[in-house]
């Protein structure tokens, strides 16, 4: 189908902290509103379901995305899915990303496999240049969080 595009991203991130820590921060509405690039508003609206208000500008994708994010099938401390909806100006993202944790020396892995399917005008700049925007808006995030946890974690 036009006007669709399929990407399938994987992302490995390193915490310098311990799996507990990171598993709790990765489930922590403080951390996450303040770790999502271009976070304007991130509110609960249920058990395991947020409603977000993202800008994202990167090269050719710009604007706000109002988005559903949703965790599943949680089995603490290593695993999780998360389901984003998300929609705006440039388009639509429907996203499941399946996120992996487990202990490495004294920090943690995070391993990230996701499929994004997008639309309009992200689907059009390709494949390429939405990859390497995803990967950009996903690394950003995880240091964003690693900040944001390291200092939960000092002060517990």
């Amino acid at each position: 189908m036009k006007g669709e595009e399929l990407l399938k991203i994987e992302y490995t991130h390193q915490f310098r902290l311990p799996l507990e820590a990171v598993w709790n921060g990765m489930q922590d509405e403080e951390v996450l509103r303040k770790a999502i690039p271009g976070c304007q508003t991130f509110s609960h609206i249920q058990e395991n379901l947020y409603h977000a208000e993202m800008g994202i500008s990167v090269g050719p994708v710009k604007g706000l995305f109002t988005c559903q994010v949703r965790q599943e099938d949680q089995q603490e401390p290593a695993f999780y899915r998360l389901v984003v909806k998300g929609k705006g100006g440039p388009g639509e993202i429907d996203a499941v990303a399946e996120m992996k944790l487990a202990a490495a020396g004294e920090g943690t892995e995070l391993q990230c496999t996701a499929e994004v399917q997008v639309t309009g005008l992200l689907a059009s700049v390709g494949q390429r240049v939405m990859n390497g925007v995803a990967k950009l808006v996903i690394g950003q995030f995880f240091k964003a969080a690693e900040k944001e946890m390291g200092q939960m974690f000092s002060h517990s």
